[in-house]
C-alpha cells in the first residue's frame, strides 16, 4: 500500500462525487498541512484548481516550496493564511468567489498532551506486533509528521467539526459540497443530525479502508 492511498482515495471519493463533468472544478482544501497532500492529488490526478488554506504559516512555508519545485502547479495550486484561528472559512473564501468542492483532515486530539499518548500508544501496539513488550524507546514527537494544529485543536475533531459544520451554513451558496474526514465513529451521528439540522438538502457518508484503518467522509450541500 502505498502512502498516500487512503488520501488518493479521498480525492477519488471527491471526484464521484461531483460527477463526470469535471473540467474545471476549484477545489478548497481547509487545513492543507505542511505538504498540501489533497490539492497536490487533485492537481495531478484530475487537473482541478486547487486552494490550500493554513492557520499555521511555517506549514504554507513548505507547501510553498514544493509548489516552487512543480512548474505544472504554478497556475493551479495556491495558498492563503488562516489568520484567526476561530474561523474556518471566514477570511479564506472570498466574496463572490465558488468552490466545488471543499476537503478537510480535521485535527482528531483534543490537546498535545493527547496527541503525545495517541502518537506512543501506535509505538508500542507496532512493537508488541513484533513479538516485543513495549516500544523500546519513547518518543516525543508526533506520529504523521504532522504539525501542530493539524494534528490537535481544542475540543478535538468533534468541536472542530461542529466550527465547520456551522460556519459552512454560512457559506452555503459559495461552495456546491462541504466535506470532511472523520476519523471516529462517535463524531458521525450528531456531526449528520447538525447538518441537517442547518438545512443541508443532501448529506452522504462514504465508507473508506486501508488495511486496519477504517475511516469515513462526511458530504453535505447545501444546493
Amino acid at each position: 500500500m502505498s502512502p498516500n492511498s487512503w488520501q488518493s482515495d479521498y480525492i477519488h471519493h471527491m471526484a464521484d462525487l461531483l460527477g463526470p463533468e469535471q473540467s474545471s472544478i476549484k477545489l478548497l482544501d481547509i487545513g492543507t498541512g505542511a505538504n498540501g497532500i489533497y490539492p497536490l492529488l487533485a492537481c495531478q490526478i484530475y487537473g482541478w484548481q486547487c486552494v490550500g488554506s493554513d492557520i499555521n504559516t511555517e506549514s504554507l512555508e513548505n507547501v510553498a516550496a514544493i509548489i516552487a519545485n512543480n512548474p505544472s502547479l504554478k497556475d493551479r495550486f495556491t495558498l492563503r493564511t488562516q489568520h484567526d484561528k476561530n474561523h474556518i472559512f471566514e477570511g479564506i473564501i472570498r466574496a463572490g468567489e465558488f468552490f466545488d468542492i471543499s476537503v478537510c483532515n480535521p485535527p482528531f486530539h483534543a490537546s498535545l498532551d493527547e496527541a503525545l499518548k495517541g502518537s506512543q500508544l501506535k509505538l508500542d501496539n507496532l512493537a508488541r506486533s513484533r513479538g516485543e513488550r513495549k516500544a523500546k524507546t519513547k518518543s516525543p514527537t508526533l506520529n504523521f509528521g504532522g504539525l501542530g494544529a493539524e494534528l490537535w485543536c481544542k475540543g478535538g475533531e468533534q468541536l472542530f467539526l461542529k466550527k465547520l459544520i456551522r460556519e459552512s451554513q454560512q457559506y452555503s451558496t459559495q461552495c456546491r459540497w462541504f466535506t470532511s474526514l472523520v476519523s471516529k465513529a462517535d463524531n458521525v451521528k450528531p456531526a449528520k443530525k447538525l447538518i441537517r439540522k442547518l438545512g443541508a438538502t443532501d448529506v452522504r457518508e462514504i465508507a473508506m479502508k486501508q488495511g486496519k484503518k477504517i475511516t469515513r467522509v462526511l458530504a453535505w450541500t447545501f444546493i
